[in-house]
């Protein structure tokens, strides 16, 4: 698959889930990764985790690794995120946009929760890759990668998740636009459409989806794997070593691309 030695990732959502899982693999095949995180105590436990996981070696694991606060949503953070890793290792070589968050979003809720809601998803879900890849361009050389996050529900739609759809069908678009924008700097942008991955964001979607249907969580995830060729839950590791595959050098021929991981369950 390649060498990652010296590589620079930095992967957004760092400190939890898929993006925990993502940080540990491109750090245990030797890149230096910036996680970035709104979440300090998040990244205090990534960080600890990634560098347990390190094992022994010459060079101390926590020189490759640095946690940093950020909130995507905001534009002059994701420009400082940015210029730190810059400053620190001299370039971005890879950027995962991972940050998100889900969350029910019924047409029919009335007040400024419901609105606030919609927002914050939109804005940290696709506004939040819009700020972030802006701000990392201008530290990509030529032959970088990006590979955006998205979901399998950016490809169909679910019933009370509106906001979330439609995020992740804008990074979808997103990732194809952009593509063919940065393809003359040889630059590659993909996205990534996980199903049902086993991570705390997961097991919220299911416990309010059955509460929205009247039934019990056991009742509800028995019947969303009904719906899953594979029967089981992706692995957060799963959708890391597809993603290292993507932004490896073997795949400098593959751009443009919304790939899933889902165990079959949009196929059938």
């Amino acid at each position: 698959m390649g060498t990652f030695d010296d590589r620079v990732v930095l992967v957004t959502g760092g400190g939890t889930g898929i993006g925990r899982a993502l940080a540990a693999a491109f750090h245990r095949e030797g890149a230096r990764v910036a996680i970035a995180s709104r979440d300090p105590e998040h990244l205090k436990q990534a960080a600890l985790v990634i560098t347990a996981r390190a094992g022994a070696g010459a060079e101390d694991p926590h020189a490759r690794l640095l946690p940093l606060r950020l909130d995507v949503r905001v534009r002059e953070a994701a420009e400082s995120v940015a210029s730190r890793v810059a400053d620190t290792w001299g370039r971005i070589d890879i950027l995962i946009n991972n940050a998100g968050i889900s969350g029910i979003t019924p047409i029919d809720a009335g007040g400024e929760t419901a609105e606030a809601r919609w927002h914050d998803i939109l804005a940290t879900n696709l506004t939040g890759v819009y700020f972030m890849t802006r701000a990392c361009l201008p530290h990509m050389k030529e032959g970088g990668r990006i590979l955006n996050i998205a979901s399998v529900l950016g490809k169909f739609g679910v019933a009370g998740y509106t906001a979330y759809c439609s995020a992740k069908h804008g990074v979808i678009g997103f990732t194809r636009a952009l593509a063919g924008e940065l393809a003359p700097r040889k630059i590659t942008v993909n996205a990534l459409c996980p199903g049902w991955v086993d991570t705390a964001m997961a097991e919220t979607g299911v416990r309010e989806s059955a509460e929205r249907l009247g039934i019990s969580r056991e009742a509800f995830k028995k019947a969303a794997m009904e719906r899953v060729p594979l029967a089981r839950f992706i692995r957060p590791e799963e959708v890391a070593l597809l993603a290292l595959y993507l932004v490896s050098p073997q795949a400098e021929a593959v751009t443009g691309q919304a790939i899933n991981i889902e165990g079959g369950a949009t196929t059938w």
